[in-house]
């Protein structure tokens, strides 16, 4: 029995993802890792490449140790390997909040690609900011696409699909209202101008008739 426990145990340390051990303080660290490392390919965090780098290399060889501490061969004991997970938690935080600065900084600047990275770096609480998302999005549709956390929005409710869909619509029939009331404004104008350019031309040809009878007039007393 205890040999079957010892072969389950290890069968299980093979798989696991991350090492067990103070696994609510390592998954988060381990698992955003691969998305801090990601966020390099978003142009306003090539600041941050080498603190990203060197972070992503420092997890990776507290990730070792932890499984090295679960299979008894490791160099450091527990409360170290706790430690260095700490630190790593504080950088961890920090790039969340980074990314939860960017996401409220592209909705106010309008930057569409940053807004995209964000919602999609899986580090950003989209539930939480789930109503500002879809608002953006409907402000913004003809530049955005539908992918990744919009679209798994919209499809979570029809309801809303079809609401926007209407919406949409409405925008469409007033656009093309203004455009038709635009257009009317325009001939109308134009035909204002129009008329007002025969009047003066009437007036003009009118007053050299009268400049040309006066003219003769004034030449047949001379004769």
């Amino acid at each position: 029995m205890k040999k079957l426990f010892l072969l389950l145990f290890s069968v299980t340390l093979l798989f696991a993802q991350n090492p067990i051990i103070y696994s609510a303080l390592g998954d988060v660290i381990y698992d955003n890792a691969p998305k801090i490392y990601k966020l390099l390919e978003t142009e306003s965090f090539l600041v941050y490449n080498t603190k990203i780098r060197n972070y992503y290399k420092e997890v990776q060889k507290t990730k070792k140790i932890g499984f090295a501490l679960e299979n008894g061969t490791a160099k450091i004991d527990k409360k170290a390997y706790l430690n260095k997970l700490r630190a790593l938690s504080n950088t961890n935080d920090f790039f969340v909040r980074e990314v939860d600065k960017s996401f409220h900084e592209a909705i106010e600047n309008e930057d569409n690609a940053l807004f995209d990275a964000m919602i999609n770096s899986s580090l950003l609480d989209t539930k939480k900011y789930k109503q500002e998302i879809l608002d953006y999005y409907f402000k913004h549709e003809d530049q955005l696409m539908v992918h990744g956390v919009i679209q798994q929005f919209l499809d979570e409710n029809k309801k809303l699909m079809k609401k926007h869909k209407k919406r949409t619509q409405r925008k469409k029939s007033k656009k093309e209202r203004e455009l038709e009331r635009i257009r009317y404004i325009r001939q109308k104008d134009k035909l204002e101008q129009e008329r007002l350019e025969r009047e003066l031309e009437l007036r003009l040809k009118k007053k050299k008739e009268q400049i040309r009878a006066f003219q003769q007039k004034e030449l047949s007393k001379t004769i």
